[in-house]
Order: structure tokens, then sequence, then C-alpha cells
């Protein structure tokens, strides 16, 4: 298949069916301005040709380093399917009308979760947090809960993607796509 993204989708896909769980985790590599590597594991919420979606608060650690550093990596790994994908790749931030559209489609406790952490920012004890979720259900009461102005998506535009298919004796099958313009080129790797 010439085309990553549908070969991506179409593992992801295979993923969901296996019943792996987490199949949407993906470990994402942001970096500081000076080069600092931080990791962590984040969701996908949709991929197609303009590239790979999460959401996060654009205050943590990750936001404010794809803010000052607009380059990020992320690996997706079904181990149970002997796959893995690498994404490498430019960081756009979504405007207002996409993040909108989705925060709409999570649960309410996800909504009070997201609109009352103010994600990686030092917290003094869980009861603060517990509270202050607490004051913003009392003060809402069944009205939405609206988007906080720095919870954020962000896309991924691939520039490199990669698959990686377990083999026996390590002789493992790597095929790394790389964009040319609108087009993607296909180099096999060694092992």
């Amino acid at each position: 298949m010439s085309d990553p993204i549908a070969r991506f989708r179409r593992w992801l896909r295979d993923a969901a069916r296996a019943r792996v769980p987490l199949h949407d985790a993906m470990a994402l590599a942001t970096a500081t301005s000076d080069g600092a590597p931080s990791l962590r594991f984040v969701l996908l919420k949709h991929a197609d040709e303009r590239g790979f979606v999460f959401y996060t608060d654009a205050r943590s650690r990750k936001g404010r380093e794809l803010r000052s550093n607009p380059r990020a990596a992320a690996t997706f790994h079904w181990n149970t399917m002997g796959r893995q994908v690498r994404v490498e790749g430019r960081v756009v931030e979504l405007g207002d009308a996409e993040a909108d559209a989705y925060w709409a489609t999570r649960p309410r406790g996800s909504q009070l979760s997201g609109a009352t952490s103010h994600q990686s920012s030092p917290l003094a004890s869980r009861a603060v947090l517990v509270a202050r979720r607490g004051a913003l259900v009392r003060r809402l009461g069944d009205d939405e809960v609206p988007r906080p102005a720095e919870w954020r998506g962000f896309r991924i535009v691939p520039g490199a993607i990669e698959f990686w298919t377990h083999r026996d004796d390590r002789l493992h099958h790597r095929e790394l796509f790389t964009r040319r313009g609108r087009t993607w080129r296909t180099t096999l790797l060694e092992p």
C-alpha cells in the first residue's frame, strides 16, 4: 500500500477489532526550544491526510513545548499484533472551531475534569483539585461545560511515517515513508 495514512488507519482499525487495550494510545515526544526531550502517552482522536490529532491543555508541559518547538514524534505500539508505527513531523495548533467540536463530544465528566485541571501545574493536595471540581459542578448546575480557552487541539503533520512488523529471529520488517511535497517516498530499513 503506497498511502501511509490509509495503511495507518487500517492498522488502527485492526487493533480496535483485535480489542488491543488503548489501541489509540500514542507515546508523544516533544522537546523544549533548546532540545531537552520529554515523553508521555496521549490518545489519538483523529487521523487523516492532514495528520494525527490529539488534545491537551496548552499550559501543560507538552503544550508549552509544542508552542515553543512545534515538532513532535509519536509511536503506536500494538505488541499483541507485532506492529508499531512511528510518526515524525511539524505540529500545528487547531483552531477554536475544531477544539469546540471535539469538546462537545466528550462525556460531561471528562469536560468537568478538563475544565478543572491546570494540567502539569504543581498541586498542593488532591483535595484541592476535588474541591475545585465540586465548585465548578455547583456553579454550572445542568449548564454546558464551556471549553477552557487553553484546552487545545494539536495536529502532527507527518514528514515521516515508519511501519514496523515483527518477524521471527529479530528479522523485523521496517518500511519508512518520507513526504516529498504531496507524494510519499518508500524506503525499506534494516531491522
